[in-house]
């Protein structure tokens, strides 16, 4: 198994685009991640009582939001980044049978942060057909370095 390189940070620079992601919004996706993250309210699994409720179907939970934002920039990032923090808002709604796009753009850099560390801003916004479903900001720190990302990558990733 090869483990994924993690960028350092010397090799980002504010402006730099992330490569979009692009998310079916699958009843499947949106049911199972609403029971992973333990929400079991009706509207994110049952149409019929979604749809009761003023909704045109079951859409995703804010948890599964922040999951998959999560996961768009640390693809980009690599293992060895640290998510500090995660700052979203939610839009249009993401409804099942709909395609989520997200987008990102490095709008920050400190290389002030602790361990060897820079820290990085991310700008990200997921839109579906109906518009934004959610935009905001990342954080994350990433290795000084291409050695210090060797050495991360080596030890497993971020401890």
């Amino acid at each position: 198994m090869t483990i994924p390189a993690t960028l350092p940070f010397e090799s980002v620079s504010v402006g730099d685009h992330l490569p979009e992601l692009v998310v079916p919004l699958t009843r499947t996706l949106i049911v199972s991640t609403a029971i992973a993250s333990r929400d079991y309210q009706d509207v994110h699994h049952d149409h019929e009582l979604a749809s009761g409720r003023g909704s045109q179907d079951i859409f995703m939970n804010i948890l599964s939001t922040n999951g998959i934002v999560g996961r768009f920039v640390t693809d980009w990032s690599g293992p060895a980044s640290v998510l500090t923090d995660v700052n979203i808002r939610l839009g249009a709604p993401n409804y099942a049978n709909d395609v989520m796009t997200l987008t990102g753009v490095v709008t920050a850099k400190d290389d002030a942060a602790e361990g060897g560390r820079g820290g990085v801003e991310v700008a990200v916004k997921g839109s579906n057909s109906l518009g934004d479903h959610v935009t905001g900001t990342v954080r994350l720190l990433l290795p000084a370095s291409a050695t210090a990302t060797a050495d991360a990558n080596a030890s497993g990733g971020a401890r």
